[in-house]
């Protein structure tokens, strides 16, 4: 088969082809403008063109979707074609595996191309991590220049929080038709433009880094980033494209998750992890345009002097036009405005796989299952009442900081209701130690260490002396690996028989276990640690004087024992695909509609109708049933 019949490859020539012509065309219309070509004749290299590149980047992300062929169903509606839609491969005649190489409707192949294009972004995101911790790893070390050293951290975290992204949706899609009996998402075709522009996004934010990179840390906050060197302007359109894919990707699963349901399958008798998704959805949907607005907002302030965040007003070339008008405060609010909600986007799932697989390997009923469904949306809703505590040393009006410090405080409460649930599903139970369950356990008593090392920071007066410290680095760390990274292996080994019929090594993903997990403890504690005896973020160096080498040693060492860890994973899942024996139908004994149908999943998920008969987490009741997929004549359908 001809490597040009796939998405990808097409998709990157008509991305390379958008990028000449987006170029050409902005020089075009400057010279036939009577303009020198150069926007900053005085600027070396591309900085010289940065309209120009700015233009180019916007169409290599239009000319990488038409090449992919994710709008083609749609131009041939336009022009009254019609596209009936049909389960299988888009292209007749190719390989199993050429689905995931090119554009597919399945949310099934959907969800495992969001889920390993998201594994590639977080390896790329923990190599810059290793390359500045060697920097890092003792006092006055030069490992890598200071301007490098800043591009890496910026990108180690967008690129990191793009991966988390991408791993939210792989759960997302794979896992929500299956779980609520559905043959596929509300809209496929939009299901499969949503993870597409994530590809030219990717390619966007890493091309950032050889284009002159940024060293405005991955906020991007103005004035900095008015005047940051050009790659500044590939991290805003990466993360806008990216941000654009969680938009319609969440629209996608609040429509399926209202108007899809098995027969039978009431809101409170919706998996707790639907429960979930359904909340990170909604914050997805009303909340990620204020990043693109930001980002956007500051890439044409550069360009055509739009002083949105400049306190002197427009600026063209240099020379100010009017005075007043701009306020670098702006940015702040719109950006932590979904900048913080954007955490429970990424927690809320992880603690979703959590109370999903805690009643598996307990085998008794989840502990209060509708205060957890509700608790995620309470943390959905109070999440959109905290932003400003990341903004308590801006300069902002004095009295916003006590409301959003008892806000902030408050969220704590919700989350509480999470922990409570998981230790009552865990007392009594018989519980069975497998790989899945211990990285759930392990991603408790982390995401534990970003609950208790949080109030220090929601509390205006510690806050006051910790912000931009790497206690703050510590606090991070630990509430995104507790609320994803852990919960997102944990998911990976528990569905990985569904997703491929067979078992992986239970012997290495339990080594996978035990190397992770207490080399996160001692990388966070010690990220804590440094951080309350001075350590600064975002610095390429640090004095001696601080007494703070050994911590920072160790915080690297434990850094590569994860990055290990997580390749034995790799390792683990990509071998045993193929040389693994063939998996039990149900090898958790799980009362999921899920693990009702035989695995690897057919390509249409359901043969016949499920009926939701009973609720979804009563492990170890005598004669309770949670579905059954024969048809029942006395059933009515949804609510």
């Amino acid at each position: 088969m001809s490597i040009f019949r796939l998405g990808l490859v097409r998709g990157l020539i008509g991305g390379l082809i958008g990028w000449a012509f987006g170029f050409a065309l902005v020089v075009g219309v400057r010279l036939a403008l009577g303009l020198t070509p150069q926007w900053r004749p005085m600027a070396p290299g591309l900085a010289a063109y940065e309209p120009a590149v700015v233009v180019a980047g916007i169409f290599f992300a239009i000319g990488f979707m038409l090449g992919a062929g994710t709008m083609t169903d749609w131009l041939k509606w336009a022009r009254g074609i019609p596209t009936p839609f049909h389960h299988g491969p888009r292209i007749p005649g190719t390989p199993e595996w050429a689905r995931y190489f090119s554009v597919d409707y399945s949310h099934k192949v959907i969800g495992v191309q969001y889920g390993v294009t998201g594994i590639f972004l977080l390896g790329v995101g923990g190599i810059l991590a290793m390359i500045f911790r060697l920097q890092l790893a003792q006092p006055e070390l030069n490992f890598v220049a200071h301007d490098v050293f800043n591009t890496m951290i910026s990108a180690h975290g967008m690129i990191m929080i793009g991966s988390i992204l991408l791993g939210v949706g792989a759960m997302s899609n794979y896992l929500v038709p299956l779980m609520i009996g559905a043959s596929d998402m509300a809209f496929p075709r939009l299901n499969a433009f949503a993870y597409w522009i994530n590809l030219p996004g990717a390619v966007l934010l890493i091309t950032a880094m050889f284009i002159g990179g940024w060293n405005t840390g991955w906020t991007g906050y103005p004035p900095l980033s008015a005047r940051a060197p050009l790659g500044v302007q590939y991290f805003f359109l990466g993360v806008f494209f990216i941000g654009l894919s969680s938009i319609l990707g969440s629209l996608n699963i609040i429509v399926t998750t209202l108007r899809m349901r098995a027969p039978g399958m009431t809101l409170f008798r919706m998996p707790i992890f639907v429960w979930a998704a359904f909340a990170t959805a909604i914050i997805q949907l009303t909340a990620t345009q204020l990043i693109g607005l930001s980002f956007l907002m500051v890439l044409v302030q550069r360009i055509l002097g739009m002083g949105f965040f400049d306190p002197r007003g427009p600026v063209w070339f240099e020379v100010d036009k009017w005075v007043g008008g701009g306020n670098p405060l702006l940015f702040q609010h719109l950006f932590w405005f979904y900048s913080h909600p954007a955490v429970y986007i990424f927690v809320l799932p992880g603690l979703g796989i959590i109370s999903e697989l805690l009643p598996v390997f307990a085998r008794k009923p989840l502990f209060g299952y509708k205060w957890i469904a509700m608790s995620s949306m309470a943390i959905a809703l109070v999440g959109f009442l905290v932003w400003a505590h990341h903004m308590f040393v801006s300069g902002m009006n004095n009295y916003l900081r006590v409301p959003f410090m008892f806000s902030t405080l408050l969220v704590a409460v919700p989350t509480g209701v999470k922990f409570f649930s998981w230790l009552g599903t865990l007392w009594g139970g018989r519980i069975e130690f497998k790989t899945p369950l211990l990285f759930s356990l392990s991603a408790i008593s982390v995401f534990l260490i970003g609950g208790l090392t949080g109030p220090p920071l929601a509390t205006v007066t510690t806050d006051l002396n910790l912000t931009d410290t790497y206690y703050v680095v510590g606090h991070f760390h630990a509430t995104m690996f507790g609320g994803f990274v852990f919960p997102f292996f944990a998911a990976l080994y528990y569905w990985y028989p569904k997703a491929t019929g067979r078992m992986y090594s239970e012997r290495l993903g339990q080594l996978h276990f035990a190397l992770m997990t207490p080399a996160f403890w001692v990388m966070s504690l010690g990220q804590v640690y440094v951080g309350m005896h001075g350590m600064r973020r975002r610095v390429a160096t640090y004095e001696e004087a601080l007494g703070i080498g050994t911590g920072q040693l160790l915080i690297t060492i434990a850094g590569f024992v994860i990055f290990i860890s997580v390749l034995i994973m790799l390792y683990n899942l990509a071998v045993y695909a193929r040389r693994a024996p063939k998996a039990a139908a149900n090898p958790w004994r799980s009362r999921g509609l899920e693990w009702q149908i035989p695995s690897p999943v057919p390509e249409v998920s359901f043969a016949t109708t499920p009926f939701v008969v009973g609720e979804p987490y009563d492990y170890g009741l005598p004669g309770s049933r949670y579905v059954q997929m024969a048809p029942l004549p006395a059933m009515t359908g949804g609510d």
